[in-house]
């Protein structure tokens, strides 16, 4: 069989939401694909500092922060920040229209802990208690800390959380020839939550860029995704597979749907598309 390049989204594909542990059965999968040949390539949103509890396990390489750092073992291909000008303009914009941000740099990122000061205000309304719980899981897990401590570093990518679609409406005329705007519709919280990714990058730009690097068609490449922000990288790869768990309108783009995380979804996937053996 031709070598296939794989690319695996993390939350939502390769883990649940917000954590680094992945099924066992997804593990075997990636170990026995790669020694049939195939590459395995980390595909993500998180920056590089979030992703580090899964580089215990092994990967040709990774793509982090939505396309705009990618490493192939060990060589770095791209490392393109977010300008200092626009990361500015950026920032100054979203507060000045009351969205809580969390900057993503190369060693952890930074969030606005405004957000979690509105949620304790709330706290006696059932679904904010819960979703400050989860929040402060995620920041304990994925090395996420309080903005007063950003110290200026590099910024990949721009979280954003609001209220309602009305506070992104300046934002956007005001960023949108820079940054695409990658939102979700308002999540079980009432909250909208997205994504500011740098134009010149994207996923789909970076799988294009390692199968190139690696000299493989795209017709061989496999990508495996579950939100909004993975519509690019699912849209230009030879075969695109979304998880049973994923958002609705992913599942359109995509080829095929495959279980969820909780039910061996990569395992089976990669099964049926004959990248392993039972």
């Amino acid at each position: 069989m031709e070598s296939k390049v794989i690319f695996l989204d993390i939350d939502g594909t390769l883990t649940l939401p917000g954590q680094n542990e992945p099924p066992k059965s997804a593990i075997r999968a990636i170990k026995k694909a790669r020694e049939r040949g195939h590459y395995v390539f980390l595909c993500t949103g998180r920056s590089y500092g979030m992703l580090l509890p899964l580089l215990k396990y092994d990967f040709d390489g990774i793509i982090a922060s939505a396309g705009s750092y990618v490493e192939y073992q060990n060589e770095v291909l791209v490392n393109c920040p977010v300008t200092e000008e626009k990361k500015h303009l950026a920032m100054e914009t979203l507060k000045e229209n009351g969205i809580f941000r969390t900057v993503e740099c190369m060693d952890g990122s930074y969030t606005d802990e405004e957000f979690k000061d509105f949620l304790r205000a709330h706290s006696h309304e059932g679904s904010n208690s819960e979703l400050l719980r989860w929040r402060e899981q995620i920041e304990q897990s994925l090395n996420v800390f309080p903005m007063k401590e950003y110290k200026g570093q590099p910024v990949y990518k721009i979280i954003v959380v609001c209220s309602s679609q009305a506070q992104l409406k300046k934002p956007r005329e005001v960023l949108e020839d820079d940054f695409v705007f990658s939102i979700s519709g308002q999540d079980e919280y009432g909250f909208i939550n997205g994504e500011l990714i740098n134009k010149r990058f994207h996923k789909g730009k970076a799988l294009r860029l390692m199968c190139g690097h690696l000299g493989i068609p795209i017709s061989e490449s496999i990508a495996f995704g579950d939100s909004i922000n993975d519509k690019e990288m699912l849209e230009i790869a030879g075969l695109s597979i979304c998880m049973e768990n994923g958002q609705e309108q992913v599942k359109k783009i995509a080829d095929e749907v495959c279980p969820s995380v909780l039910e061996d979804g990569i395992w089976h996937a990669f099964f049926k598309h004959k990248l392993i053996e039972n």
